[in-house]
């Protein structure tokens, strides 16, 4: 846990109590820090109580010696409606913060890597994280990905943490400062928490505040959001001697670093053939290793190090993560892919596949994944998304509702088996959220692992749980 007695004599208020939120309460509470504490949910409460949290009803909170609010991103702090208690500081002038921003206080001396974007961050940041410590640099991973950035271990004063962010960190940071910020892609997203695009966009762009002299932004180029914030942030940052590095898929650039034909090249030169890494399947990941690449070769890792770390990459559960194999049939869980360009990042890495999908739906439901149907033999429909999504298939590609995730495994097994003659993917890749049957992404790729290496003749792949 991060050591906070820094912020001695300081006054917080913490607002949601979920991961992040009781972490933050037992790091104050550890450091001596003076806060107190609230939840919506009755039940969190209880669970919070047992490690002695102070509670302060909303309605009774002083916010005239209150340092900030550290409130949890998820929590509404203005659109689309803020939380009772985010206006009730906002008006009293008091700044809003999260865990993160805690971390960059108390772990100032420290070097931070900063991993954003609409898709490719947790796999982009895990990567970065395993490199550096293949190469033996100390570093932690966490942020929105794994541990929550007070669960983090402390460093010394070399040491470097590997964080992703999503919008709603970022637009909750003060004084946190990413001396290698990573931009992966922007895509529609969140729309109802930042308003609008620009304002998502917006959200996005603050990876790159107080970043300085020998810093460095690594940012992907290959949609016309990213393009626009490359062209604006190198114009500020060649007067302020900031590193900006731009990454393509599919074009050769002479001042930046590409993924072409398999092959990454770095200013023009040639790197390492990457195609045959298993865990980083599409060119989705590709444009992941790039980015993995700049950042680490910015900190001065050897190309033989990064090199060396790409390859033994182990992947992480829940993205195209290959959990069993039956015959000519491999399963894959990419739970992860709660939108439709995620998944289309998926049904671009495979072909002959049994597609399951559903859940709660996306703005836009699978409209824009019809260039990939050809790629499909079957689509398996589950969760509330089931009637739009039969509406959006009808006549592009045959189907059947399944409802839940067992039955639509158990139809997707029984076809594929009986239909593959060459090498065929059962993918349960949603392009929705999980909360209509399932607590979180992760709890329904954990069953849906639990389920597929259960079948009838599979046999366990992967390293991941």
């Amino acid at each position: 846990m991060i050591d906070l007695s820094v912020l001695k004599g300081s006054s917080y208020v913490v607002l949601g109590l979920a991961r992040s939120g009781l972490t933050t309460v037992r790091a104050l509470m550890a450091a001596g820090v003076d806060y107190v504490a609230w939840d919506d949910n009755a039940a969190v409460r209880e669970i919070a109580a047992k490690i002695g949290t102070k509670f302060a009803e909303p309605s009774t909170i002083d916010w005239k010696d209150v340092t900030a609010l550290v409130i949890s991103p998820g929590i509404p702090n203005r659109l689309p409606k803020p939380h009772p208690v985010a206006a009730a500081a906002r008006a009293a002038g008091v700044p809003l913060i999260c865990d993160v921003e805690l971390l960059a206080r108390a772990q100032a001396g420290n070097r931070f890597i900063g991993v954003t974007g609409t898709n490719g961050k947790s796999t982009t940041t895990a990567l970065i994280g395993h490199i550096l410590k293949s190469a033996g640099a100390s570093c932690e991973v966490g942020g929105n990905i794994g541990r929550g950035a007070l669960d983090l271990e402390p460093l010394g004063r070399h040491g470097i943490y590997v964080l992703e962010l999503s919008s709603y960190q970022l637009e909750l940071l003060q004084s946190f400062h990413a001396h290698v910020a990573v931009w992966l892609n922007i895509t529609p997203d969140h729309i109802d928490r930042h308003g609008d695009m620009a304002g998502y966009v917006e959200a996005k762009k603050h990876i790159f505040d107080r970043q300085d002299e020998r810093d460095c932004a690594v940012i992907g180029v290959d949609d016309d959001y990213s393009r626009a914030v490359f062209a604006e942030y190198g114009k500020l940052a060649r007067h302020s001697r900031i590193g900006v590095v731009p990454v393509a898929l599919d074009r050769l650039l002479a001042a930046g670093v590409s993924f072409h034909a398999g092959q990454l090249t770095d200013a023009d030169r040639y790197v390492a053939n990457f195609a045959d890494v298993p865990t980083l399947p599409g060119d989705h990941n590709a444009q992941n290793a790039a980015c993995a690449w700049a950042a680490c070769r910015w900190l001065r890792l050897s190309r033989e190090e990064i090199i060396r770390g790409i390859r033994s990459y182990p992947g992480l559960p829940h993205r195209q993560e290959q959990v069993a194999a039956a015959g000519k049939v491999v399963y894959v869980n990419d739970s992860k892919a709660t939108n439709a360009d995620a998944t289309a990042r998926a049904l671009s890495s495979y072909r002959n596949i049994y597609w399951i999908l559903g859940g709660q739906a996306k703005e836009g439901g699978v409209e824009s994944l019809e260039p990939h149907f050809d790629r499909i033999r079957h689509a398996f429909l589950i969760g509330e998304a089931s009637d739009l999504f039969a509406s959006q298939l009808e006549g592009k590609l045959p189907f059947d509702r399944c409802g839940d995730l067992q039955s639509a495994l158990d139809a997707a097994h029984a076809r594929a088996q009986a239909e593959a003659t060459s090498p065929a993917v059962v993918l349960l890749s949603p392009a929705c959220a999980s909360w209509d049957q399932w607590r979180s992404y992760e709890h329904r790729g954990d069953a849906f692992r639990e389920m597929a290496r259960a079948l009838p003749g599979a046999q366990r792949v992967g390293k991941a749980a």
